[in-house]
């Protein structure tokens, strides 16, 4: 296994390092090279360099030189004599408190079962979210380089790393829009928690590459010619494949028959402007007839991790179907490494410093992006210790697949797939879901266990006289938030 070094971190960075940067990066390395000197992983290669691998993937998602500094230290305070106060005396309070996260993030112990042990690593996760989205950044990136050298660690171990991986880390990668860790850590997961697919589906992959990557060449060939010839400026055309784990995803909804996905490959196509996307989907359609019903604008309603894209499936080369994805350079940046992608932009604002930047023009969008943290830990201070509610309330209204709907003045409102507008209502305020007495959808009455579609314009009709929810809404509220409200209300009626 090849040595890493600090050169290695700085060829890394998405841009050539200030001498600020530079510096604080290369104390940080002088200082854990030192302080980790003589120790060893289970591997045998020496400590530092899973500190200098976890500074490296930190660097590539384009995080900034405190974030990266604090990566190399991650593990100071906790496997070596050195003290926190050395850290914040050497590197400043912001460092030390990123490293004291970190290690606290790792500290949490095995009390019971598995389920009680799962649920205590996500209470403090999202704890630290709330506190500093940097944290849980590097310790992303720490457990991605765990799992990458997971073969020297006994099978049990392997298989509750890889598992806490798979439910944790890597849903919390997809909520922040990181989706080169995500990927990343559900297909290093997938090999230990299921050999057998694992190696069944990266050989039949493997066997169709060749083939795929012919047509989506010629296919990037093509479309790049015609984009050209109507003058639209193409920053980068290429070929995307889906992960190993997306695509053992996608084979058990076709029986294992990889005859019947087509978008195992993709053309991705990146752009200057908006505008430009929509111009060159126009011409990727003249082009190639478009399949009916297969045109997504994440652009115009992004997802709620923050992506944006346009997704349209046509008739390729050949008349074989393929997938194209059109986006800016900044959409792009965003799907790759989500939140981080925010730090990517900071020098380019007419701001002094980054913390201006994130913490001033962007800190709106930021918190933004982060509602779901707050209303996490809101959620989670409500309901307390019960555990079966918190696990069942992350599942729903987290992790799984959400939609967007509209309330009639044009604002967004978030929602887990088949809410209802009992949940829309409580998602907006308490008091309006406590006063609910009907709902409308594209303006049409509609029952309160309808099922919001992605996109419908809600509108709650309320009530005066209505101050408690029916208790029969608990039957088909799907959001925690929604039942949590519903339940603390008519429990308090019947105790009066």
């Amino acid at each position: 296994m090849k040595q890493l070094g600090l050169e290695d971190i700085m060829k890394s960075l998405k841009k050539p390092p200030s001498e600020q940067r530079r510096r604080i990066i290369t104390e940080a390395y002088e200082f854990a090279k030192k302080a980790h000197a003589g120790q060893k992983r289970k591997s045998g290669e020496e400590y530092i360099q899973h500190a200098i691998a976890t500074a490296k993937v930190l660097a590539e998602i384009g995080m900034g030189g405190k974030t990266i500094a604090a990566g190399l230290l991650h593990d100071v305070d906790e496997d070596t004599p050195v003290t926190l106060e050395e850290i914040e005396k050497n590197f400043g309070k912001e460092v030390a408190f990123m490293v004291d996260g970190v290690t606290k993030l790792g500290k949490i112990k095995l009390r019971g079962s598995h389920e009680e042990y799962y649920l205590e690593n996500l209470r403090k996760m999202f704890l630290a979210m709330a506190a500093d989205i940097r944290v849980v950044i590097i310790k992303l990136a720490d457990r991605l380089h765990n799992m990458r050298t997971l073969d020297h660690l006994s099978p049990d171990k392997q298989q509750r790393i890889a598992r806490e991986t798979m439910e944790i880390f890597a849903p919390i990668a997809n909520r922040l829009g990181i989706g080169e860790i995500k990927t990343q850590l559900q297909d290093l997961s997938f090999k230990y928690l299921d050999p057998e697919n694992y190696y069944y589906v990266e050989e039949v992959i493997t066997k169709s590459y060749k083939e795929r990557e012919r047509y989506v060449n010629q296919a990037i060939k093509d479309l790049k010619k015609e984009l050209q010839k109507e003058g639209i400026d193409v920053l980068d055309i290429h070929g995307r494949a889906k992960s190993l784990y997306s695509s053992y995803e996608k084979l058990k909804k076709y029986d294992m028959d990889i005859n019947r996905i087509y978008d195992l490959s993709a053309v991705r196509l990146i752009v200057p402007e908006i505008a430009d996307c929509y111009e060159a989907l126009g011409i990727v359609h003249k082009k190639y007839r478009p399949m009916v019903g297969r045109i997504k604008d994440y652009i115009s309603l992004p997802k709620p991790n923050g992506y944006q894209s346009i997704h349209t499936t046509i008739f390729g080369p050949e008349g074989r179907i393929l997938e194209v994805q059109i986006r800016t350079q900044k959409m792009h940046d965003e799907a790759e490494f989500g939140i981080a992608a925010h730090w990517i932009y900071a020098d380019k604002m007419k701001k002094k410093t980054w913390k201006e930047y994130i913490f001033g023009a962007k800190k709106e969008k930021i918190e933004k992006e982060l509602k779901w943290v707050k209303q996490l830990r809101e959620w989670q201070n409500e309901i307390g210790r019960d555990d079966e509610e918190f696990i069942e309330g992350l599942r729903i209204d987290f992790f799984k697949n959400h939609i967007f709907a509209f309330t009639p003045r044009g604002d967004i409102i978030e929602l887990p797939e088949e809410a209802t507008p009992v949940d829309f209502a409580y998602a907006i305020h308490s008091e309006i879901g406590n006063s609910t007495v009907g709902a409308k959808a594209d303006g049409k009455m509609v029952p309160l266990d309808h099922k919001i579609s992605n996109g419908q314009v809600i509108e709650i009709i309320t009530s005066k006289d209505r101050k408690i929810p029916n208790p029969d809404w608990l039957k088909f509220a799907k959001t925690s938030m929604a039942k949590t409200a519903i339940r603390r209300v008519t429990r308090k009626e019947n105790q009066q």
